[in-house]
């Protein structure tokens, strides 16, 4: 997206209100809850002895309700003294901000559609909230060509220019766009319902010999994933790369006073590197998830792992007089930046969407002794193709990727993860990749 010098202002003027009606929200969301939690656990029935006191409970209606009132006069922000004005922005960007207020303190009290609850949420400064959402009644496509898209966006004043990196499909919906500040400039999202889609009807799939593919992550040098056909994937290592040029940015920065010229250029410089490191390793999960699913397999099973908990800090030891001894963090750091700088939990969110659209599925399997205790199974013909019920395995101890003394010619499959995961009956299910397309723009 190339806005104007004036458009940028204006963007900029949209995230700050943004980014202080979400920290507002949110702050009224704790303030309620901590002054009338611990009274709902210990006496529920005072909800309905007290229903005026629940009915200011903050929600996304009420929260929403605001605005109107909000509206009227300039927003004073007390830490800063600046003066906000809200009638600036399109009115459903500033509903959509409530909706993700709500989104994130719903997931945080009671989880989402699984059960699985998030972190408390954080307040967003300028540099976490980047990212506003502009629907479709906002919108209007004044001119198309070739690789340009022209849009007048609401309460923007000239039009907006949008570089497309993909056409745009025939009789399409132009549903809403997100507009977000990173460190090179401004990108654009734009959501579009297209009707010429067909239905996806997802098949069952019956995991056999020769359909199935598993995974083993490796963090062994630059290898990043060993498969069950012998075959090792090399890894990218973006941020082992760029971590002395990185360094020396972010120390020469340090030097500089801040709120001076100098060090907005060095910060600038930093936030390019750091945007350099997180391309180079999605550009990685792209390449490896597709060459992955080129191979024609239906069922991918990889390890459910746990990346927090493999990145976790050891716990201290203390002896009795209360001294702190060696317990290992040293030689954890570099093993937890590693990890991170691997992103194994982005590769396989990308795997699975990569997968979906060929009409395949990823199966995660519990992690335990995959490494250690992969076995090499009976040179026999599954009957019928199938995976054979009977477990006629050879343990050998440890993946002939590790032991160089095995030999690496012998197929090697996840035979125990595929038996004790899926049965000789077992179907999966591949998942509808969605029917909305997103275009970067």
């Amino acid at each position: 997206m190339y806005p104007d010098t004036s458009q940028k202002l204006e963007l900029n003027e949209w995230l700050r209100v943004c980014q202080y009606w979400y920290n507002r929200q949110l702050g009224e969301r704790f303030t309620w809850w901590q002054d009338n939690n611990l009274q709902l656990k210990s006496f529920p029935w005072w909800k309905e002895m007290f229903p005026p006191l629940f009915d200011t409970k903050p929600n996304y209606y009420n929260q929403k309700a605001q605005l109107p009132t909000i509206k009227q006069d300039l927003t004073r922000v007390w830490h800063s003294g600046e003066q906000l004005d809200f009638t600036r922005v399109p009115s459903q960007t500033l509903q959509d901000v409530s909706k993700r207020v709500d989104i994130a303190f719903s997931r945080f009290l009671k989880g989402d559609s699984n059960g699985k609850k998030s972190g408390k949420p954080r307040f967003k400064n300028a540099a976490s909230f980047r990212t506003i959402k502009i629907e479709g009644l906002a919108l209007t496509i004044e001119r198309e060509e070739k690789d340009w898209l022209f849009l007048s966006i609401s309460k923007l004043d000239g039009w907006a220019k949008v570089r497309l990196h993909r056409p745009l499909p025939d009789g399409f919906v132009l549903k809403n766009i997100l507009i977000t500040k990173k460190a090179d400039g401004w990108y654009a999202t734009i959501a579009v319902e297209d009707s010429t889609l067909p239905v996806f009807n997802p098949d069952e799939i019956t995991p056999t010999w020769e359909n199935s593919l598993g995974m083993d992550a490796v963090l062994h040098e630059d290898d990043y994933l060993a498969t069950s056909e012998n075959e090792k994937l090399p890894s990218v290592k973006s941020f082992r790369k760029s971590k002395d040029r990185l360094a020396k940015v972010s120390r020469r920065k340090a030097t500089k006073k801040k709120g001076s010229r100098n060090r907005r250029k060095l910060a600038f410089r930093e936030a390019r590197e750091h945007q350099r490191i997180a391309r180079s390793r999605k550009d990685h999960a792209y390449k490896t998830a597709h060459k992955v699913v080129r191979t024609g397999k239906k069922v991918f099973f990889v390890e459910d792992l746990n990346l927090r908990g493999l990145t976790k800090r050891n716990k201290a030891k203390i002896d009795l007089d209360g001294k702190f001894l060696p317990n290992g963090q040293s030689a954890k750091s570099g093993l937890n930046l590693s990890w991170n700088d691997a992103a194994f939990g982005q590769f396989f969110t990308t795997l699975d969407y990569i997968a979906g659209k060929a009409g395949a599925v990823v199966v995660k399997v519990n992690p335990a002794y995959t490494s250690q205790l992969l076995v090499r199974f009976v040179l026999e013909k599954p009957r019928n193709g199938r995976i054979p019920g009977s477990n006629k395995v050879i343990p050998v101890g440890l993946n002939s990727h590790f032991n160089p003394l095995l030999d690496d010619n012998l197929p090697i499959l996840w035979v125990r993860a595929l038996l004790k995961s899926h049965p000789t009956d077992a179907v999966v299910t591949a998942s509808p990749p969605g029917s909305r397309l997103a275009i970067n723009a």
